[in-house]
């Protein structure tokens, strides 16, 4: 649909183009697909332990440090303590949690366009 409009401040006219603006999701409905709910299912199976296991493995440090520091405080790789190899351990283990986040988080975009695609959008 086209629309002419005239500017006063310019004093010319011009033509703006309105498109049917697109129809808005039934998320009720899609919220009540059995599809739906299997995702947030898995996505819960997935994010809650998550963040159990990289909370309790980040505390574990810090419980060891502050209780066990005699444990810790042994060498291990030379002049390199526990502390230390602990402490880089949590590095890698934020990058490999994020690397399998990422890679489940694109099983979840796949899942939650097929559910879209399923509900008509």
């Amino acid at each position: 649909m086209v629309t002419s409009c005239f500017d006063k401040s310019a004093g010319s006219s011009y033509e703006v183009v309105v498109m049917n603006p697109i129809s808005e999701p039934n998320w009720s409905a899609i919220a009540s697909m059995p599809e739906f709910q299997a995702l947030l299912k898995a996505k819960r199976r997935f994010v809650i332990p998550s963040c159990v296991f990289f909370t309790l493995y980040y505390l574990t440090f810090l419980i060891l440090v502050g209780w066990h520091a005699e444990l810790l405080s042994k060498p291990l790789l030379g002049k390199v303590n526990g502390a230390y190899l602990f402490a880089l351990s949590q590095f890698f283990m934020t990058w490999i949690m994020a690397y399998v986040y990422m890679f489940k988080a694109n099983q979840f975009d796949k899942a939650a366009a097929a559910l879209l695609k399923k509900a008509g959008f």
